[in-house]
């Protein structure tokens, strides 16, 4: 199995971590790789890119199944809107596709707000920065390879 940049970044912060490669996973959605693995859709988290109305670009994570809260993501990180950034701007901003997009190796370093539910796991499943690629890591040791905060950001 390749190693992706992702997992290098890990390993090189020793920190430890599991690695799934999921075969054929091209279009299937982040519920349905939550089943594959065993795994509850809560605890498998989506990584999604967004621009304030300042022009400064913010990265929220967010369990599979939810969707980000526009307004409660914006008000995180003091911004008066945001929105989603276009399909084709996520690969030359962070080196990432659609589907694939880790918060751990961006070609910047984004802050990045997590949703509140993931404190209640030891451990969350995101993606190790390709398309069928996950990493699953103890929630503490995201902030050790990412700027991160925390906050209600999904949609009640």
């Amino acid at each position: 199995m390749e190693k992706t940049n992702v997992v290098r970044i890990l390993e090189s912060k020793k920190i430890q971590h599991g690695d799934y490669c999921l075969d054929g996973a091209e279009g299937l959605s982040g519920v349905d790789i939550a089943q594959i693995l065993g795994q509850e859709k809560e605890r498998v988290f989506k990584t999604l890119v967004t621009v304030g109305k300042s022009g400064n670009h913010y990265v929220f994570m967010v369990p599979v199944a939810q969707e980000l809260d526009l307004k409660k993501a914006a008000a995180a990180v003091n911004e008066k809107n945001i929105e989603m950034i276009k399909s084709k701007e996520l690969l030359p901003l962070t080196g990432y596709v659609h589907g694939g997009c880790s918060p751990i190796g961006m070609k910047k370093a984004f802050i990045t707000t997590i949703d509140m539910s993931a404190k209640q796991y030891e451990q969350i499943i995101f993606s190790a920065g390709k398309i069928g690629r996950q990493v699953e890591i103890a929630t503490a040791d995201l902030s050790k390879v990412i700027r991160l905060n925390y906050a209600d950001i999904i949609k009640s």
